[in-house]
């Protein structure tokens, strides 16, 4: 890594459909092998069938259920005089989207449904419920957080 400069960012287009930054990023982030046609056909039939059971606007939905998901806090390991600490660490605005994208992700991949795109509804629907693995994912790491706030002096 550079020590020079910080990487610039990329700016992502907005999505065809829905017209919206985040979920080109979530589209990104789903992509397999550069697949990305793949990637839109299963975001877009997802967020139809999560429209088709909530009787509300997707792209809505969409976003509920990522703030729902986005962690405030995380643990972060710091080296103190040959001990480790896991010290609980405000979290960066555009890590707590990049995380909430690659949690809900990795909870659609980990379900028992058929397609992705059900496995994507599901877990979207479960997260504006409050419920699923991705909303367990936030809700662990802010327990992990909470239980290490003794060594929150050690923030850098």
């Amino acid at each position: 890594m550079s020590r020079r400069h910080a990487a610039e960012k990329r700016e992502v287009l907005p999505d065809a459909k829905y017209g919206d930054r985040v979920l080109t990023k979530f589209m990104n982030n789903l992509m397999i092998d550069g697949k990305k046609s793949a990637a839109e056909r299963i975001v877009y039939n997802a967020l139809g069938r999560v429209e088709d059971k909530a009787k509300r606007a997707p792209i809505e939905i969409f976003h509920e259920a990522l703030d729902l998901i986005k962690p405030s806090v995380e643990v972060r390991s710091r080296r103190v005089g040959g001990a480790t600490y896991q010290v609980p660490v405000e979290v960066r605005p555009e890590r707590r989207e990049a995380l909430a994208i690659r949690w809900l992700i990795n909870a659609s991949r980990s379900r028992n449904e058929n397609t992705m795109e059900e496995r994507l509804a599901g877990e979207l629907l479960d997260a504006v419920n409050s419920r699923g693995s991705a909303v367990k994912k936030r809700e662990d790491t802010h327990k992990m957080a909470e239980a290490n706030k003794a060594f929150s002096h050690y923030r850098w």
